[in-house]
């Protein structure tokens, strides 16, 4: 499965002190799990959480899932050990919290890079404080590994002193400077999680915002969320049968030796045909991941 078209409709956090959810994880609808160090789990609790992550991935099993582990910051005293641990793991990318620089971004990779890390493991970064959008260029653009953004709505509520209303007004700057920042530099963006578990109405309501914004999908704290993600962020019925539509017509115009293309007298041009492609991919590879899942 190419980057490009890889599902990351709901990424689920999933506490690494708690091995019972982890095993669960490989039987849930998730298209991605964030095995967690940080706020999931408490102060003595760390070392043991590096080891039962670590012994999950060993253990395999998740198919097709995209497995993030989140670790706790360099600034904290746990970070630099969950960074050497990482560097050990069948993970497929290292989430950094709190990331507010370039620099921290190229301090976490000497640590991964020193303790023998893959040299292509992707980075992704917590983007979750007023510093850290305001550099969202910078921590988007700061390596080639970078792999994709994830918000942290609640963390950045906290530093605005800004309240989480339905429409979600009080982010909307930092979602959209995130999503511009990612876009430009061809990274994944994933949104914050919503914490009213009980607001199933809210909840979708947010993940069809997300996905209007251009959000590549949601982080959840529940499964009982998985579905609903699932549901908004994968590409409807009638969006794949007209993107099909399109590129097979614009393959017949260039046949033809056609320079404009009319579809249901829409004008089409090349850039909803690469659109359409997209969309094409990306509902070929949720296809292929739930029926690996099966």
């Amino acid at each position: 499965m190419s980057t490009s078209a890889r599902p990351r409709r709901s990424h689920l956090y999933m506490p690494g002190s708690n091995a019972r959810a982890m095993e669960k994880g490989r039987n849930l609808g998730a298209d991605g799990l964030i095995m967690d160090l940080e706020d999931a789990v408490a102060p003595d609790s760390k070392a043991l959480a590096r080891e039962q992550i670590h012994a999950a991935l060993e253990l395999g099993g998740y198919g097709m899932r995209e497995l993030l582990v989140r670790t706790n910051g360099l600034d904290s005293q746990w970070g630099e050990d969950d960074l050497k641990a990482v560097a050990a793991m069948k993970c497929h990318g290292v989430l950094l919290p709190k990331v507010e620089s370039r620099q921290m971004v190229l301090d976490a990779i000497a640590v991964l890079d020193s303790a023998g890390g893959a040299a292509d493991l992707p980075i992704w970064c917590m983007m979750e404080t007023p510093l850290g959008i305001l550099h969202a260029e910078e921590i988007a653009f700061s390596h080639d590994r970078i792999g994709g953004f994830v918000l942290g709505t609640s963390d950045l509520a906290k530093d605005l002193g800004a309240a989480h209303t339905p429409d979600r007004i009080p982010f909307m700057a930092s979602l959209e400077f995130c999503i511009l920042a990612a876009r430009a530099a061809g990274i994944a963006v994933l949104d914050g999680v919503h914490l009213d578990l009980e607001d199933d109405d809210g909840f979708r309501q947010s993940c069809v915002q997300g996905k209007q914004l251009g959000m590549d999908g949601k982080t959840l704290i529940h499964p009982k969320t998985i579905s609903i993600a699932n549901d908004v962020f994968s590409p409807g019925a009638d969006d794949i049968a007209w993107s099909k539509r399109i590129i097979d017509a614009h393959a017949e115009a260039e046949k033809a030796g056609k320079g404009v293309l009319l579809v249901d007298g829409k004008l089409v041009e090349n850039l909803h045909v690469e659109s359409a492609k997209r969309l094409v991919a990306m509902a070929d590879a949720i296809t292929a991941m739930e029926s690996n899942a099966a």
